[in-house]
């Protein structure tokens, strides 16, 4: 699997990368498949990737969001310097921003189990063993993706990791984003993921002191290449 660090990236530079990169993938399969012979989509030489970057400000919509949860007026987010995106991923609106880290997996999922559902809950499992080598237990929500602390405790739910993802052709794009020390009061403007009366969190929030995002980010890369039984190169 190939590894790129795209450091602090404008969004849509980034989006236009995973676009390119999902193309080319999507063209290789649809080669294969005009070819004369059995197809097996476990042999086809597409290229897997995985993104690590930071954003400046931004909210995106997710496709099946909903933009009542945007809080801020057009006029609000430009005085707060903030960039709004409609996405075509899934889940609704979330925020992106300096030291969040932000991860963009471009698979090709007929080498990893065709499965959405399964491939969410191992994006969850990266993250959920990220973070516990932090000293930090992260949870599942039943029927909202993402990871969680507390899970099911009424009031005190607080979510650490937002997930979207697109697929096409069992291609994947979009991804995770993890509050490392995030400026959390950006989230003050939208509903984040359209979920009302929780909270979101960070890292720094809850060790209550700045977190080394250089070193968060190698356990993140350890972890995903542990639950995805895969080497970033």
């Amino acid at each position: 699997m190939w590894y790129k660090d795209l450091g602090l990236i404008d969004f849509a530079d980034a989006l236009a990368l995973q676009e390119s990169l999902l193309d080319e993938n999507v063209f290789i399969k649809s080669q294969a498949r005009a070819a004369s012979g059995p197809y097996d989509g476990s042999t086809i030489p597409t290229k897997n990737y995985l993104l690590l970057c930071e954003h400046a400000p931004v909210y995106t919509l997710g496709k099946s969001g909903s933009a009542d949860n945007i809080l801020l007026s057009a006029e609000e987010r430009v005085a707060r310097k903030i960039s709004f995106y409609k996405t075509n991923r899934g889940g609704d609106v979330t925020f992106h921003g300096p030291q969040q880290l932000v991860g963009y997996p471009i698979l090709d999922l007929e080498k990893f189990g065709t499965d959405i559902g399964k491939y969410l809950r191992n994006i969850e499992e990266v993250i959920i063993q990220a973070i516990d080598a932090y000293g930090i237990v992260g949870k599942r929500s039943k029927g909202e993706t993402g990871v969680w602390l507390d899970a099911g405790k009424v009031g005190d739910e607080r979510k650490i990791c937002a997930i979207g993802v697109r697929c096409s052709r069992w291609i994947t794009m979009h991804g995770f984003a993890v509050n490392v020390n995030t400026d959390l009061n950006y989230f003050d403007g939208i509903v984040p993921c359209g979920i009302k009366d929780k909270k979101v969190t960070s890292l720094k929030q809850e060790l209550g002191e700045t977190v080394d995002f250089e070193a968060f980010k190698s356990v993140v890369k350890e972890k995903f290449e542990l639950v995805f039984d895969a080497v970033l190169a």
